[in-house]
């Protein structure tokens, strides 16, 4: 696969998921500790101490997601500065409780900031999205004193954000000029000659407030804007050059399950305006997920950095009409902010949804007519929950599992025994495809069969007419 060149400095960047499963890379760490004269004034602590006229200087860097040293430890009334070197392969901060920040440090950059006169223990962490749930936590100790008898130690939670979670409404209905994601998928594109041909996208990352059902919003983070991102469709042999540009606050990357390819550059994290091309050819049929690899994975994909390749088995024969769902979870944090991270970790969505929005299609449904050949094309995008996607009113004829036919197809495996199916059944990153005919004219509703998630959203209705 082709790739953007590797950044400059000497720094060596690797996908996020390759390190989860490899073991991360150490870096070191020095403290330094200079005198020099201080001056009184507003500084970090619960009460106003005589400064001391020293200044420590401390030096942290990044090891995985966690900050080495994560403790400095003063003397009450020294002044402290901290001095972040970002040796990581994605952007990172340091924010203290009282409010001092470093601002965003790009990977291989250095941010500082003043903590001003130290008077008591302070707690700080990585601001960055799912950072601080990871273990992004930093501690300044004042004469050994830990920030655990002090009230601007921040408490002990590393969720990320802050404020009260947004409660959804599930009988709450989506604002009148919502429009819902287009499931109507188009055939494969084709070449002239009929042989492989190239599909060239570019996908820009940004991050947004969106609608998420239940009466809610959320910051979403985007592929081009949209949860899912663009659904890609082609044909085995077919190639895929993908630019990726982030326009993001954060670090971002992408993996495509549809290529084989090496993970180090195609899949490694990008830092905001930084691009690269991801190149694959398709040398198997299914639909395969697509998703940002950047750590935290769990809340990019929770946060909509997800979406669907579709491959087409050799000679798939048309039908009148073919959707597309990808189906994801919710985990509310405050109204107009990001997931929650504690929820993520217990795998306690909020909200289920299909193409992103929680019971979108009850609102604005499907359409079929009578007679009509209907196929599904269904994605699990998890991150961490399975689908069972079911038609209320409709049995499935054909069905097309992780690759493979597992009922009807070119062999009419089943056909002997008048064989059916009721639902798919899909684990995350898992999908395949289902086909039905309504013969009668009707509201039939498609659900998540894991009743649970289908009253939280993962409901639509495919309304057939004659």
């Amino acid at each position: 696969a082709s790739a953007a060149s590797a950044p400059s400095g000497g720094l060596i960047r690797s996908a996020d998921r390759r390190g989860i499963l490899m073991g991360l890379l150490t870096a070191g760490a020095a403290v330094v500790v200079g005198s020099v004269i201080g001056n009184r004034g507003q500084g970090t602590g619960a009460q106003d101490v005589e400064a001391t006229g020293n200044t420590v200087n401390a030096t942290i860097t990044v090891q995985g997601m966690r900050f080495v040293p994560d403790t400095v430890d003063v003397t009450p009334g020294d002044r402290l500065v901290i001095t972040l070197d970002n040796t990581a392969d994605q952007v990172h901060d340091l924010v203290l409780a009282t409010g001092q920040s470093t601002g965003r440090v790009a990977a291989g950059a250095k941010g500082t900031l003043d903590a001003g006169i130290v008077s008591g223990p302070v707690e700080g962490w990585c601001s960055i999205a799912g950072h601080r749930a990871q273990g992004m936590v930093f501690h300044v100790t004042a004469g050994g004193v830990g920030a655990g008898t002090h009230q601007h130690g921040g408490g002990q939670s590393r969720r990320t954000g802050s404020g009260k979670d947004a409660v959804p409404d599930y009988s709450a209905h989506l604002p009148a000029d919502f429009k819902a994601f287009e499931a109507a998928l188009p055939a494969a594109p084709s070449s002239p000659d009929g042989g492989p041909m190239t599909h060239r996208h570019t996908f820009t990352v940004t991050e947004q407030v969106m609608q998420v059902g239940g009466g809610v919003t959320q910051r979403r983070m985007t592929f081009n804007g949209q949860v899912p991102g663009p659904v890609l469709r082609g044909k085995v042999g077919d190639t895929f050059e993908i630019t990726l540009v982030n326009d993001g606050t954060m670090s971002h990357s992408i993996d495509f399950h549809a290529g084989i390819t090496p993970p180090d550059e195609a899949m490694r994290s990008i830092n905001p305006g930084e691009s690269l091309v991801y190149t694959f050819t398709a040398q198997h049929s299914g639909i395969w997920l697509y998703h940002c690899s950047t750590s935290p994975m769990s809340l990019h994909l929770a946060a909509g950095m997800h979406g669907a390749v579709i491959i087409d088995p050799p000679g798939l024969p048309a039908v009148d009409r073919e959707y597309a769902i990808v189906a994801s979870e919710v985990y509310l944090g405050p109204e107009g902010g990001e997931p929650n991270t504690d929820k993520i970790a217990a795998k306690t969505p909020d909200l289920m949804t299909f193409n992103g929005v929680a019971f979108q299609y009850h609102q604005q449904p499907l359409k079929a007519r009578v007679g009509e050949r209907v196929r599904f094309w269904v994605m699990a995008a998890g991150p961490s929950l399975p689908t069972s996607f079911h038609a209320v009113g409709l049995q499935f004829d054909q069905v097309f599992f992780e690759g493979a036919w597992t009922l009807g197809g070119p062999s009419q495996i089943g056909a002997a025994w008048s064989g059916g199916s009721q639902a798919l059944g899909l684990h995350p990153a898992q999908g395949g495809f289902v086909e039905c005919v309504a013969s009668e004219p009707g509201h039939y509703v498609f659900v998540s069969h894991s009743f649970a998630d289908m009253e939280k959203g993962a409901h639509g209705v495919l309304e057939v007419t004659a």
